[in-house]
């Protein structure tokens, strides 16, 4: 995909979260301008803060080095926000992903493919508040004990693989 291409998705993301009520700043030169990693957008709403590394395609699955989520992690924490990786493939909507969210290839780097991206991403409507994802095992009565609550899981490995600090973890598990 081309830069122009990139830039354009990116703005359209500000744009995006500016009307939903976010403050949001993009660093339109993230990785280039300076010899620090800088995630691609900034975005808070006075209690959540987020620090969004943007990715999009045209179809194909979208790959991130590890270097870049590392630094994607790195920046957040100390900056004091959430990490997220913001995905868009043409003609789908954008969908967000914790770092610890995404499949790690055995080279060490991380993929989301479109499918994923829509069954089991955070839209933007969730991810802003709008509206709240509920499965159909949420909505399933049959009060089967299927065995750990897989948020809970998803978010100790979350901090196991160390992408996720324990105050986030803690925070998330509330």
């Amino acid at each position: 995909m081309s830069q122009a291409k990139g830039d354009r998705r990116e703005r359209e993301l500000v744009n995006l979260l500016d009307e939903a009520g976010f403050a949001v700043m993009r660093a339109p030169a993230s990785g280039s301008a300076t010899e620090r990693e800088l995630p691609d957008v900034l975005a808070g709403d006075g209690e959540t803060f987020y620090a969004i590394e943007a990715k999009s395609s045209s179809g194909d699955p979208i790959y991130l080095t590890g270097e870049e989520v590392e630094a994607l992690t790195y920046f957040a924490q100390n900056f004091g926000a959430k990490p997220r990786i913001g995905v868009r493939f043409d003609r789908e909507d954008w969908y967000f992903f914790h770092p610890g969210d995404l499949h790690v290839t055995d080279g060490g780097n991380y993929r989301v493919k479109s499918e994923t991206a829509i069954a089991e991403g955070t839209d933007f409507a969730e991810f802003v508040g709008e509206s709240e994802k509920v499965t159909l095992e949420e909505i399933d009565e049959g009060g089967v004990d299927t065995g750990p609550d897989p948020e809970i899981v998803r978010v100790l490995n979350a901090v196991e693989q160390g992408v996720m600090d324990v105050e986030e973890a803690a925070t998330l598990l509330e």
